[in-house]
């Protein structure tokens, strides 16, 4: 199509045409797009975390799952499912912010000592890596920027840098709460297979002893338990004196 005529010589000359190209990046972005970038944002993505955490939260209140130490585990499920339906549950509760030793008890109180134990590490472990893969896949972006305090830098430098024996450590003493554990590593660049082995090693004592402590809580005078109370006490009083001989070396970081 001729757009413009010379009239010297009587040639027409046609103006050249827009690639396809040059056409979409002079139009406005679509309404798609941007909400496409929108949604994707860190900090879009950061709020559904933590929507997804208040919702679960609630949820948890809402259903108690402390009557399970009063009541019992519902007689529809039992056997080998009973223990797996469990694990799961424990998983997801860990999430939702359940206290772990809560639900150690239960354990132990509902399966015994050896299948109490097996499905509290399978539940810890779900749970952490739950958390792991929300806490990275949501938060991470928009949070790295944030960590500008010293104690915040340190703790990323050590789980970073150290990841498996930082998170070992975490695990073996009890101080640091199990949720909030699980968030600062997936803030930080640690890897998600030592993040989840440090879990399974490192919760395997502490977890122990809650379930015995479960298992045999019927009989609170009795050894089994006085030494589960004991392998609980420990570790917590280790913790205690690790940490105080460690801040130095933290605030230096």
């Amino acid at each position: 199509m001729l757009d413009a005529h010379t009239r010297s010589g009587g040639t027409a000359v046609a103006s050249p045409r827009a690639t396809p190209s040059e056409l979409a990046a002079a139009l406005p972005p679509s309404l798609a797009a941007r909400c496409t970038r929108a949604l994707l944002s860190p900090w879009t993505r950061l709020s559904l975390l933590v929507a997804l955490l208040a919702s679960a939260a609630v949820t948890v209140l809402l259903f108690e799952p402390q009557r399970l130490l009063a009541d019992g585990w519902p007689p529809e499920v039992s056997g080998a499912a009973a223990t797996v339906v469990f694990a799961v549950a424990y998983g997801l509760c860990t999430v939702a912010f359940v206290p772990r030793p809560l639900l150690n008890l239960a354990a132990g109180a509902l399966f015994g000592s050896q299948l109490g134990l097996g499905a509290a590490v399978a539940g810890t472990v779900l749970g952490a890596g739950l958390a792991f893969g929300l806490g990275r896949l949501l938060g991470q972006e928009a949070l790295r920027p944030l960590l500008r305090g010293r104690w915040l830098k340190a703790a990323d430098g050590q789980l970073s840098r150290h990841g498996f024996r930082s998170m070992l450590a975490v695990r073996l003493f009890p101080g640091v709460p199990f949720w909030a554990a699980n968030y600062c590593a997936a803030v930080s660049r640690m890897g998600y297979v030592p993040f989840l082995l440090a879990t399974a090693l490192g919760s395997i004592p502490n977890t122990a002893a809650y379930v015995v402590a479960g298992a045999r809580a019927s009989a609170p005078t009795s050894p089994a338990f006085l030494i589960a109370l004991a392998c609980i006490a420990v570790p917590a009083l280790a913790g205690v004196v690790v940490a105080w001989r460690k801040r130095h070396h933290l605030r230096g970081c």
